[in-house]
């Protein structure tokens, strides 16, 4: 059983973009759609992931991108669950 979600991410620490990415792609078969938008202005960037993936694996997920130097994420839950 799994569940729909997506996670807002916002990095301010550029050096920590390498390690956001690889473990992004750890999770890549839960991952429905990814969108990043840089703000230059303010030398940060924001990132949204929409997952449909068991909750053990979004909280995991969550977890190993909170623990990032100078990456903050937050993650809203759909009342959706599906049978995967």
């Amino acid at each position: 059983m799994s569940r729909v979600a997506v996670m807002s991410i916002i990095v301010e620490a550029r050096e920590s973009a390498d390690a956001l990415n690889s473990i992004l792609s750890e999770y890549g078969e839960y991952i429905i759609g990814r969108m990043g938008v840089p703000y230059k202005e303010k030398g940060i960037s924001i990132i949204s992931v929409a997952l449909d993936a068991p909750q053990d694996s979004i909280s995991a997920l969550s977890g190993k991108i909170g623990k990032l130097k100078g990456v903050s994420v937050k993650t809203a839950y759909s009342s959706v669950i599906t049978d995967d």
